[in-house]
């Protein structure tokens, strides 16, 4: 078996300088290299296949080689070598910020995403998080895409293509990985493996891949409450002996272990007619969030002195198990005028997690906090079940005019049962407050929230080209959508304390109905103008929305009374869509004989009726609202070069100026406030250097640098907001390599840069809260600590 020089510079300078291990092998290949040049990697966002610097649109790809090479499995990495997309890895236990082109009014926590972004495994929209093992190629879209890919991509989608059976090869192969963190006392490691092999030779083959994920944490929760209710969470902190009898230290709070599998099965019994069933699975369970306190509390608060820089100063762990599955079916028939795809898809997701709510009830000033012993937490549980079928034509004919059309049908059903315990509390109401009864579950908040959605749409595109230079698109979709929500909550603590009557296990919900419909177009417009073979320039005008609904909060009765109550004022009820208009100016060209490729896009997107994130008036609930209208405008360009046979090199940069254009007084923000989650600046720099040593050993040393500058939690500032310092990151690895096997030696964060990626709430809770003294609600997320590692994989066939 030869596979040495059918990989040569098949990755894209942006792969070569990506993550962790930046490999590329490379052997004796001058002579080859030097007459194809940088390969141009085959895309199909457009639904047609063509390669990054044919396609008149901002996309950047990564292809299978270097999927497998960096063992690529989360976004943060691959943003930092995109420009225009920013990931604010959050770790494990939650989906991280996707934020494109700055499009984002939310705090840079938790949730904060909000569905700019909209991201698609093969065909089919990736509604669950799952971990992406054997992918064939990642395609990035930048701007937004709403009539090719639907709701959900005011900023731009992402596509995950993975590896389908190959019908005549028996092949696989086998890998590890044993790292260790700096701040860690765990080591780490992965392993897996992948296997294909035909049933029927040139008809039928399956393809199986496993892999588990062993990363060790490394933020300690060092203040854990011994006994909720009974043990002290703010002890007299001058005495060791008190703080040792109540608290307890989690060292590597925030490790990870992930088991993902895929199992695929593909036939194709004659050259008309290709379909794939494919089945995906993924268990997780994540110890904590990765979230530190240094730095984050109130000067009044004991512990600001003596907190780490990765110490967490919640008082309950925070772990959370997750499963996924997904079962889908892709089907294309070649009708001789045309290609008919058919695209089926059925996922699941369930999750349980407990976090510290202790702050939240400190906050809301009911007197919780004058029990000494009061802390609290929450169990979450979470499902969700989509199901999403589409199907298209896309002419195959050679004349002056193609066409797409097709129809899509998405429907999604989500559960959400949030409880809220408040142990020993009961007792002490009794003996303090005069209450009646004890609750023995102590559960003071319940909330159970079911939605389902419904979205049809009828899309197209249809292109013509005018000259053999000249060409002309015009897309649209028109799109109806329906959400259902019933949602009731309960204060079952309240209930039961001051009445002894009341049933002390009772948990009375009536699921009150609430709705939100819409429908209505997008457009798409792009105009290609081919200068030279190597030469190109467009100008696209699109369109993107997200859907709007219903937030799932019970309305408010017209007396609120005095009482603790859990409700929505009319205003918060529900929310109304969203919508993007992005007009962009590209430019794409080849220098030297393929040895240069430099690329640049000037754009300005509109946003009007932005959706953001806020709490409601009465019990702080999370909810989703309207803010005014913002706009984003800036240049993205990236470069890569074959500096030499042995040497390249790529390089990006991207500046965005994302700010408001309206005033938004929900927010309290003005225009011309800058908008969070995201840097004005971002910039990459990798080069690989490639030999030959030990008698035909490949060698490959990679080095990459990315930077951006700082970044906002809230719009301007506003409201305690604050500015996240900017970073840089330094990358390096080598990898020895041969025929079938592969060993690399990498260093991420090479000199261990301590630096926040977002926030969870403001700066304003160490201030604000009731009694800042106990609160530690206020955090921030950090990038993973200097990891240093080996890689080693073996290839195999039959």
């Amino acid at each position: 078996m030869k596979r040495k020089n059918s990989q040569v510079f098949k990755k894209s300078a942006l792969c070569i300088a990506l993550s962790s291990a930046l490999a590329v092998p490379t052997y004796s290949y001058a002579e080859e290299s030097a007459i194809q040049g940088i390969e141009k990697i085959q895309v199909t966002a457009s639904r047609r296949a063509s390669t990054v610097q044919e396609a008149p649109l901002n996309i950047t790809a990564l292809d299978a080689d270097v999927m497998k090479d960096q063992n690529i499995s989360q976004l943060s990495d691959v943003a930092r070598w995109v420009p225009g997309l920013s990931v604010a890895d959050q770790g494990g236990r939650s989906g991280s910020p996707i934020i494109v082109r700055g499009l984002n009014t939310n705090s840079s926590g938790p949730g904060s995403d909000g569905g700019t972004v909209a991201t698609y495994l093969g065909e089919i929209p990736l509604v669950v998080d799952m971990k992406l093992i054997d992918v064939e190629r990642v395609e990035v879209l930048i701007g937004p895409q709403g009539t090719l890919y639907g709701a959900g991509t005011l900023g731009g989608a992402i596509r995950y293509l993975p590896n389908k059976p190959i019908l005549d090869e028996t092949s696989g192969s086998l890998y590890g990985d044993v790292f260790t963190l700096s701040e860690s006392d765990d080591i780490g490691g992965e392993a897996g493996f992948v296997f294909n092999a035909p049933l029927i030779d040139d008809e039928l083959a399956v393809r199986f891949a496993v892999n588990y994920l062993d990363e060790p944490g490394y933020v300690d929760y060092n203040y854990v409450v011994r006994e909720g209710g009974v043990s002290l969470p703010d002890p007299d902190w001058s005495d060791a002996d008190d703080v040792n009898a109540n608290l307890k230290q989690v060292k590597d709070a925030n490790f990870e272990q992930t088991t993902t599998a895929k199992a695929m099965i593909r036939w194709q019994p004659n050259d008309t007619f290709d379909a794939t069933l494919s089945y995906f699975y993924q268990k997780q369970e994540i110890g904590g969030r990765s979230i530190v306190h240094n730095n984050s509390l109130s000067e009044s608060n004991p512990l600001s002195a003596v907190m780490g820089e990765y110490e967490s100063a919640y008082r309950y762990q925070e772990p959370r198990d997750k499963e996924d599955t997904l079962l889908s079916l892709e089907m294309s028939i070649d009708l001789g005028f045309a290609e008919l795809t058919s695209a089926t898809g059925y996922s699941e997701f369930e999750a349980l997690g407990q976090r510290d709510q202790t702050d939240l009830l400190i906050r809301l000033d009911y007197s919780y906090e004058e029990f000494p012993g009061f802390s609290a937490f929450t169990r979450e549980v979470d499902e969700s079940e989509n199901f999403t079928q589409e199907i298209r034509l896309v002419s195959t004919g050679d004349s002056a005019l193609s066409w797409i059309v097709g129809a899509y049908y998405n429907k999604n059903e989500s559960f959400g049962d949030s409880r809220e315990y408040t142990p020993g509390f009961d007792q002490y109401a009794v003996d303090n407050w005069g209450a009646e009864q004890l609750r023995p579950d102590s559960l003071e908040y319940v909330s159970v929230d079911k939605t389902e959605t419904t979205e049809s749409a009828l899309f197209g595109e249809i292109t013509y080209s005018v000259t053999d230079k000249l060409t002309l698109m015009l897309g649209a979709r028109f799109y109806q959508y329906d959400v259902v929500a019933r949602s009731d909550s309960d204060l079952p603590l309240l209930n039961t304390i001051y009445d002894a009557s009341y049933d002390p296990t009772l948990i009375d919900l009536n699921l009150v109905e609430s709705s939100a419909d819409d429908d209505g177009s997008l457009f798409k417009i792009n105009t290609s103008y081919q200068f030279s073979d190597d030469i190109m320039a467009y100008v696209t005008v699109s369109e993107g929305f997200r859907i709007g609904g219903s937030n799932g909060i019970p309305a408010c009765a017209e007396d609120l009374g005095q009482q603790q109550n859990i409700c929505a004022q009319p205003d918060e009820i529900l929310y109304e869509p969203d919508t993007t208009t992005n007009y962009e100016l590209g430019f794409k060209s080849t220098w030297f004989s393929n040895q240069l490729h430099f690329n640049a896009a000037l754009f300005m997107v509109e946003w009007q009726n932005a959706q953001i994130a806020g709490a409601t008036e009465v019990g702080q609930q999370p909810y989703t609202s309207n803010a005014g209208e913002a706009e984003a405008s800036g240049i993205e360009i990236s470069s890569r070069a074959m500096l030499s046979d042995s040497l390249m090199a790529y390089a990006t940069y991207a500046y965005t100026n994302a700010e408001l254009t309206t005033d938004a007084p929900g927010i309290g923000a003005e225009s011309g406030d800058r908008l969070p989650g995201s840097p004005e600046q971002q910039f990459s720099l990798g080069a690989t250097y490639s030999t030959e040593v030990f008698d035909g050993i490949g060698l490959d040393i990679n080095y990459g640098l990315t930077y951006q500058s700082d970044v906002y939690s809230k719009v301007g500032l506003r409201d305690n907001g604050e500015a996240l310092p900017s970073y840089s990151l330094s990358n390096t690895s080598a990898r020895f390599s041969d025929d079938v096997w592969s060993v690399t030696l990498y260093v991420d964060n090479m000199f261990d840069k301590y630096a926040y990626s977002s926030v969870r709430r403001d700066v304003g809770d160490i201030t604000t809260s009731n009694d800042p003294a106990i609160q530690r609600n206020y955090g921030h997320y950090l990038i993973t600590p200097r990891k240093v590692g080996v890689r080693f994989e073996y290839l195999f066939d039959m």
